[in-house]
Order: C-alpha cells, then structure tokens, then sequence
C-alpha cells in the first residue's frame, strides 16, 4: 500500500520516499507459505518451549566435565602416537626441522634486540638503536607525525616496565606476519585472477575465521613443541585469512574496463598483474597488511599459554594470580603497540593513494630521509657503545600504576559489589537460565529440529541444509549439551550487542558531535586484543557466565556500533527530509525510516556480533563461562583430555559456520523481499 506525501502528520506505519515519489509502508517479509517470518517463527518457539516444559530435561546429551567418549578418545591416543613416533615419522619429522628454524629466527632477533647476547650482557641493538630504526621505518611510510607518536608509545611501554616484553611481542608478529604475507599474496593473486581458486579457497578460509584464535593451539601442539615455534605458526595461520581475502578483493575490484584497455595494447598476463592490477589495489592491499598485523597481534595473550616470549606471558600470570593492577599494566603496553601498528599501516595505505595519483615522492622527502637514516645509525652506534643507551632505565611507574588499579578494585569491590552482583544475578536468573533450560535443557532432537526449523524460516532452505550438516557435526563431537549451552551464551551476547548498536549507532549518525566523541574510542576498542578485555570485567564481577558474557559484549559491539552508524548515515538526505516535511517525529523517522533502510547493515551488524562473540567463547571459558570454552582449556591443560579439547574446538567452528550461514542467508532474503516490496 502506499499513499502520497502530504503535509500533515506522518501515520505510524508510513515510510517516506523520495520527493516526487509516494511513501511506502516496509512489507514484512512473507516466507514461501504465504505467512510473516516473524509469525511462523514464533509459531516455531512456542511450539518448542511446550515440547521443553513437558519433556522436563530428558534427552539433553549431557555429559559430565570430566566426562569423555570414543570420538575424543581417538584424539587423545592420536597424539600420544605421533609423539612416540616422532623419530619415524616424515611428518613430524618435517615440522620439528620448521620448529627449529622458527625458534632459531626467533632467538636470534632476539639476541639482536630484546635480551642479553651472551657474553655480551645487553642485546646487540640496544634500546636507543631500536627507537631510531622505529623512527627511521614508520617516516619512511606514514610521515614523520607518526613517526613521533611511534617514538613516544615506545617510550611509554619501556616506563612501564615491559620493554624486552614488548619487542618480543613485536618479533613474533613481525616475523608471523612476514610468513603469512609470504603465503598469502600468492594464494590472494591467484584466487583474485581465478573463478576456480577463489571458489575452493572461500570454504576454508570461512573455516578459518570462524574459528577462535585459541582453538588453533590443541591441534598445533600435535606436531610443533611449546614455544615460539608453534606461536608464529599458531599466529601464521590465524592471521593469513585476512591477508588472502582482502588483497584478492582489491585485484577483483579493479576496473574491468581499464584491464580491457591494457589488453588491447597487447599487455601479458604478468604485465597485467605487475603494471596494471596490483598497482591499482595496492590500498587495498596494504589494508589486508593492516587486518594480518592486526590478527596477528591479537594472538599475544593467547601464545602466553604455549610459552611464547612476549607480554601474554605477564598478562596470564598477573591474571592467575589475581593481580588487577598488573594484568591492566601489561594489557596496557598490547594496546599501544595495537594502536600504534594500526595508525602506522592505515596511513601508509592513505599515502600510497596519494603518491600515486601525485607522481611520486619528492627531492626533499628522499633528503629528509637520508638525514633521518643518518641519525638513526648513529644512535645505533650509541646503544652498541654505551650500557646506558641499550638498557632502558629502570622506573617505578608500571608499579605505581598497577597499585594504584589494585585499590581501585578493592574500592569497587567494597561499594558497588552489591551492585554488580545484583546485575549479574539478575541477568542469570532472569534471561540466562530460561533460555538454556529451553536451548540445552529440552530434548536433543526437539532442540534440533526447532533449530533447523528456525534456519528454514529464516535463511531458507539452503540456511536450514548448513544447519543441518552442523548440527549433525557437533551430535558427533559428544558435546551437544555443551554446544546449546554456549549457543545459550553466544545468543545473549549478541542480543545486548545489539542493543547498544542500535542505540549508539543511531545516536552516532544523528549526531556529528556525538560521532567524534565516539569513533575514536571504537577505532582504539576494535584495535584491542580480546583477552585485554577481561582485565577491567573482573574489576566489577566475579568470575561467571554473565562475566563471559559481559566480555564478549564489549569486545563485539564496536564493529557493530559502526556498521550500524554507517547504515543509518547512507540513508538518502532527501528521504529523511521528506518523512521530516510530511510531520514525521524523531522517533518516527528512527524506526519507519532509517532503521528500515539500513536493514542490510543491521543483519550485517548482527552477523560481525554472533562471531565475534564466538571468538570470546574460549576466552570466557578461563573467567567461568563453561561448556566448550572450558572444554577447549581442559583439553589444552590436561593431555588426557586432549581429545576432548579437540571435539570442542571442532563444535565452534560448527557453531560459527552454522550462525553465519544462517545470518548472511537471512541477510540476502530480506535485501531481496525488500526490493521488491512497493
């Protein structure tokens, strides 16, 4: 239905279309038998929820903490094999020889950077050298602004008493990073020339993704000893997705025209490549260079647990210990170095555009460089010369500061505990415990069934068929019960992520002054590792469900608070100012116009919060989240358990594969049954 725009008030069911066209009231989306999807959805839980209450927690497939089965069994005596046969095996055989090159490389950077070169008692490069190479690279590429702030955070995490910690965190993300280009430019220059390639690489790289950085450890610690060995190639394999992805996608989306035109001038295929595809998506490219440093650098904390050099080390004991103060201090120096890195790369992709469409550098950068390399060799010199230029001084402040934390959670403890926990009891009591007592609790073929019902209703028959593969995947694993447990969790999460990004998103894009007040701090909040946001999660709640889950929300909702506030900001000008003249309300105008047609961002939104509050899954598993992230570090911590640990692992991934399908499948029938809604 529609009607034509006049001047008096808006109805509450009309949405305003551009000037000179009619409004349109947004059709609920019909499924095949001719029934809303909200309606046959619903249909679909109540059904369940009485199906629940009547078979009264029978069936679930609960088994025990410590429980096991055959399927994890197998796992288990898999690897006591592979050890036993690690002089005779090839396999393993090969990646000891890896092993040790990657320790080797690893020592060897840091004798020259971090530690003490025996006999020589400080590194080769001490900490002046290494603050002019820092400044010399970071002018080279981004400018001499943040070549400054590179100088200063340097400075900073060196004050705070992790200097050696933070060049070795910066070591292995180098050299996991110069790998994982290494491997995937190649892979992103062949997946972006060839339909082939790309098609049999996007399923695994989707499994890639979508599986939580610390699962990757149980089936590496297999094959690679503990250390910095299976660390870089824990960190190569997490992060060589976004590199592949994001550089094939840029060589895709270069003109189609002007590639035909160089063709014409009878160009071959690597002048195409070299000349004209790769110089066009070198932004792009630099931006996958980015997100691979990024991935990367997450992985620090989480490579403590295999005793990597760096600060995941501090951070998990600070963290066992229950020592606040220090864990925020030692979390403190991973999110400079993030944000650092993150500045560094994003303005050498903006540079890169604006050399080439300028011609090139100039005779006084390449000047100004030289000078700059002449200082920083100097002060090289200084550090190899004297013990007072390469080691950094010691100070008290880190110490200060963590004492200072440390009281602040006594404070917080004492006066706003009751608060906190009412909340968090609250939350459990009200919304937690139902719906697991409905996911996890009811049968485990009613759970099934309503779940690829839902998927079919709402993804269609190709989202109810992934879901089916999935679901039948995890029956497998033996941890069904724990699986609906964390899907119980993973649906909270994203539920309060979804709040906030609706609220803040929208208040974000009607407001520029509330946008510049926000967008830096989600730009610093996305740059952030996901264990640093348990630190200030245990400052105000004891270590539970709702804690994970708590987590899991701060860490998800940036990326979602900015999808949304893009959404609604694209909506056309002259359709807000249509709805506005026709006597829309504010809110009218929120949620008849702007949120309808941003549609497309908010189920996207909804889909970045469902994974990466799956990646907190593992994670929220140390601070009492249970089920498979408690799974996952039992099996990690405890060889018997090995196999169990594994089968987990394999129900995320399922679990996460499962919800992107179903929302991205969502997301198209719903941009599809808009479009041809009048």
């Amino acid at each position: 239905m529609s009607a034509p725009l006049t001047a008096t008030r808006a109805p509450d069911d009309m949405v305003a279309g551009t000037p000179g066209e009619e409004a349109t009231v947004p059709t609920s989306r019909r499924t095949r038998w001719g029934a809303p999807t909200w309606a046959l959805a619903g249909g679909v839980v109540a059904v369940w929820v009485v199906v629940s209450v009547l078979a009264d927690g029978s069936n679930t497939l609960y088994l025990p903490g410590l429980g096991r089965t055959g399927f994890h069994d197998y796992f288990s005596d898999l690897k006591v094999d592979l050890i036993r046969g690690r002089d005779t095996n090839v396999v393993m055989q090969v990646v000891g020889a890896l092993s040790d090159v990657f320790n080797a490389a690893v020592g060897w950077l840091q004798d020259v950077f971090s530690r003490a070169d025996l006999p020589r008692p400080v590194p080769q490069v001490g900490y002046l050298g290494v603050l002019g190479i820092a400044g010399w690279c970071t002018l080279a590429v981004a400018g001499w602004r943040l070549a400054v702030a590179v100088e200063v955070g340097l400075v900073a995490v060196g004050l705070l008493g992790y200097w050696a910690d933070s060049l070795d965190t910066l070591i292995v993300t180098f050299f996991a990073v110069g790998i994982a280009l290494l491997i995937g430019m190649p892979l992103a220059i062949w997946i972006g020339c060839s339909r082939l390639a790309r098609t049999v690489a996007t399923p695994v790289l989707d499994v890639l993704q979508t599986m939580p950085a610390f699962v990757y450890l149980a089936p590496f610690a297999l094959f690679f000893s503990i250390g910095p060995a299976i660390a870089v190639a824990v960190t190569v394999l997490y992060a060589l997705p976004p590199a592949v992805r994001i550089a094939a996608h840029g060589i895709q989306m270069v003109s189609r025209t002007t590639i035909e035109a160089t063709d014409s001038l009878g160009q071959t295929r690597w002048q195409r490549l070299a000349k004209v595809q790769l110089p066009m998506a070198r932004k792009t490219i630099i931006v996958g260079v980015n997100q691979t440093i990024m991935a990367a650098l997450s992985m620090v904390v989480i490579a403590g647990f295999v005793n990597s050099p760096g600060l995941g080390q501090p951070v998990l004991e600070a963290l066992a210990a229950g020592r606040v103060g220090s864990a925020l201090t030692s979390g403190l120096c991973i999110v400079i170095l993030a944000i650092l890195l993150d500045r560094v790369t994003t303005e050498a992709s903006e540079r890169s555009e604006t050399l080439a469409r300028s011609g090139g550098r100039g005779r006084a950068h390449w000047i100004g460089l030289g000078v700059a390399a002449v200082v920083a060799l100097v002060m090289v010199y200084l550090s190899r010369l004297e013990l007072r230029f390469a080691e950094f001084p010691t100070t008290s402040l880190g110490g200060t500061i963590a004492s200072a934390v440390d009281s602040f959670a006594g404070w917080v403890t004492d006066h706003i505990g009751g608060v906190t926990t009412a909340i968090q009891r609250g939350t459990t009591n009200g919304l937690l415990n139902p719906l697991q007592d409905l996911i996890a609790g009811s049968p485990w073929f009613v759970t099934g069934t309503a779940l690829l019902l839902l998927a079919g209703v709402l993804a269609g028959v190709r989202g109810a068929l992934s879901t089916a593969v999935c679901l039948g995947g995890i029956y497998m694993t033996g941890l069904w019960y724990d699986a609906m447990v964390t899907l119980t969790s993973v649906l909270v999460a994203t539920v309060f992520v979804m709040i906030l990004a609706v609220v803040l998103g929208v208040w974000m894009a009607r407001s520029r002054v509330v946008e510049r007040a926000l967008r830096p701090l989600l730009d610093a909040a996305q740059v952030m590792p996901p264990f640093v946001y348990l630190i200030p999660v245990l400052l105000l709640f004891d270590p539970t469900r709702f804690t994970a889950i708590f987590a899991a929300v701060v860490y998800a909702a940036p990326v979602a608070i900015k999808l949304v506030a893009d959404g609604v900001k694209q909506v056309p000008e002259a359709t807000i100012e249509a709805a506005t003249a026709a006597g829309s309300t504010p809110w009218q105008l929120i949620t008849k116009v702007q949120l309808p047609m941003a549609r497309g961002h908010l189920v996207l939104a909804a889909n970045q919060g469902l994974l990466y509050v799956l990646a907190m899954v593992v994670i929220g598993g140390l601070v009492g989240g249970g089920a498979l992230g408690y799974d996952v570090v039992l099996g990690f911590s405890q060889n018997e358990y090995f196999g169990k640990g594994v089968a987990a692992g394999i129900a995320i991934v399922l679990l996460g594969v499962m919800v992107d399908r179903v929302a991205r499948r969502a997301a198209e029938t719903s941009g599809t049954s808009r479009s041809g809604a009048t």
